[in-house]
């Protein structure tokens, strides 16, 4: 099975869709303890979940989809469910080199990937060339893998600052898009709409610089549960909202 299908438009008439949706994938070990199963086979549900969406919002128009799948915090967890977890993302990195350039979806890895194995970055720097020959128009879905957002801009910080330390940048000329540029999302817009399945109302280190605007939507439904109407019910709820960055409207 591809990791990105093609279909009709789905979108209803007379609403806006996002440009750029991200989700916490959280809830997946909840899900598997409710039914007596391993951690990792909600994982694997849970994984199984994020292709139904991300195929979904591309079939909608929504260009970009971003997903925290693995958190700088999360190699405190299980040795066996780690593991689990690697195994998922070679599974669909493989899946991604195979079949991306032919569906036009660029599949991008965002975080700190010094700590993965060998074959996962190798990978993920294969999954980058092709996406990198896309282009900027193309959908794109990328995977928050050993992320956390404070843990971006201390890195952003130690690069600017290695470039006002060689010459090359005045601090008076820092700006905001500075920084941005420093990320790892450089390449993408600020998110619109960000999505927090599971019942929990926080932002779990995810995203905080690019956040600063975006509208959250939290619901209780756990990430192996969440399905296409959630999603519906989250873009309703996105098209009630007034964004006036800051201003007024």
């Amino acid at each position: 099975m591809a990791l990105f299908g093609f279909g009709k438009s789905a979108s209803p008439e007379g609403r806006q869709v996002p440009r750029h949706i991200a989700v916490t994938m959280d809830g997946n070990g909840r899900w598997a303890k409710k039914r007596g199963l391993p951690r990792s086979a909600g994982h694997a549900v849970g994984a199984e979940t994020f292709r139904t969406i991300a195929t979904y919002c591309k079939d909608i128009g929504v260009q970009y989809f971003t997903v925290y799948a693995f958190s700088t915090e999360n190699w405190t967890r299980p040795k066996e469910e780690v593991d689990a977890l690697m195994d998922l993302f070679r599974k669909y990195l493989r899946e991604a080199v195979e079949t991306m350039a032919a569906r036009g979806v660029a599949v991008r890895i965002l975080g700190d990937l010094t700590p993965l194995p060998e074959d996962i970055r190798a990978l993920i720097q294969e999954a980058a060339e092709i996406a990198d020959t896309l282009g900027s128009s193309a959908a794109t879905a990328s995977l928050c893998i050993n992320y956390g957002g404070r843990d971006e801009i201390k890195n952003a910080v130690r690069q600017i600052a290695g470039q006002v330390q060689a010459g090359l940048l005045d601090p008076s000329e820092i700006t905001e898009d500075t920084i941005s540029g420093a990320l790892y999302t450089a390449h993408l817009p600020d998110p619109d709409l960000i999505i927090r399945p599971s019942g929990e109302i926080r932002l779990s280190n995810f995203l905080l610089w690019q956040s600063a605007y975006a509208e959250y939507y939290f619901t209780p439904v756990l990430w192996p549960d969440f399905t296409v109407k959630d999603l519906e019910d989250a873009i309703t709820d996105f098209n009630r909202r007034s964004r006036r960055f800051g201003g007024v409207k």
